[in-house]
């Protein structure tokens, strides 16, 4: 992943489980087709390693076919045996340099940085391919996060090289305060999954305001 030229790019989430992997593949394919998704990350934190993986393998051809990055949430080793193409790392998770070693080469590493940018600065430092800021609004699939300033991502993107990934509670209806704020990407999840008039819309609607809202890059 690299600093946008334009417009701030869509980052999905998957909803926090799978049950039907069928019928969310096939929700799936008819979402990617309809705008342009920059990464799919594979979220499940109640489900089983087997399972993860089962979804993974199922997943990835899908994302191939529409140019999409599946990343991998919390786990370097899913990550590698899938051949996905990268991983979301979160604070407790495995160091960035042991990840980069058990990776292909060419993998996305993102880190979860929170609303610190101390801690975006050590990401940066250590090899991180984005770091994630947030929660910028309340999220129902993190409820307990802390909230970010919209602030933070201006200031990052005006002073850093590396793209941040605006995560919390991020909607439809409030996504033009981030994309206006300086995100390179926009992290979405139930945002899109559960908005009143279908996921495909959602991201119709999504990608349009990332090319109406999108801050010019710093000369």
């Amino acid at each position: 992943m690299s600093k946008h030229q334009n417009p701030c790019q869509i980052y999905l989430i998957t909803p926090p489980k799978i049950d039907d992997l069928e019928e969310f593949s096939s929700l799936l394919n008819r979402v990617l087709s309809s705008a342009p998704i920059s990464s799919l990350q594979l979220r499940l934190k109640e489900t089983p390693r087997a399972r993860i993986v089962e979804i993974a393998r199922t997943l990835l051809p899908i994302t191939q076919t529409f140019n999409t990055a599946l990343i991998i949430n919390d786990d370097p080793l899913i990550t590698h045996e899938v051949k996905a193409d990268g991983v979301h790392l979160g604070q407790m998770d495995m160091d960035i340099k042991s990840a980069q070693e058990m990776l292909l080469a060419g993998s996305i590493i993102g880190v979860t940085c929170h609303n610190s940018k101390d801690l975006a600065f050590k990401a940066g430092s250590d090899g991180a391919h984005y770091v994630a800021f947030g929660s910028f609004f309340e999220s129902k699939t993190k409820p307990e996060a802390n909230p970010a300033d919209l602030e933070l991502l201006t200031w990052w993107h005006e002073t850093m090289e590396i793209p941040s990934v605006a995560i919390g509670g991020i909607t439809v209806d409030n996504a033009q305060k981030v994309i206006e704020a300086g995100a390179d990407f926009i992290a979405i999840s139930s945002g899109v999954w559960d908005y009143p008039d279908g996921p495909v819309l959602a991201v119709k609607r999504l990608s349009e305001l990332c090319v109406r809202f999108t801050r010019p890059q710093p000369v």
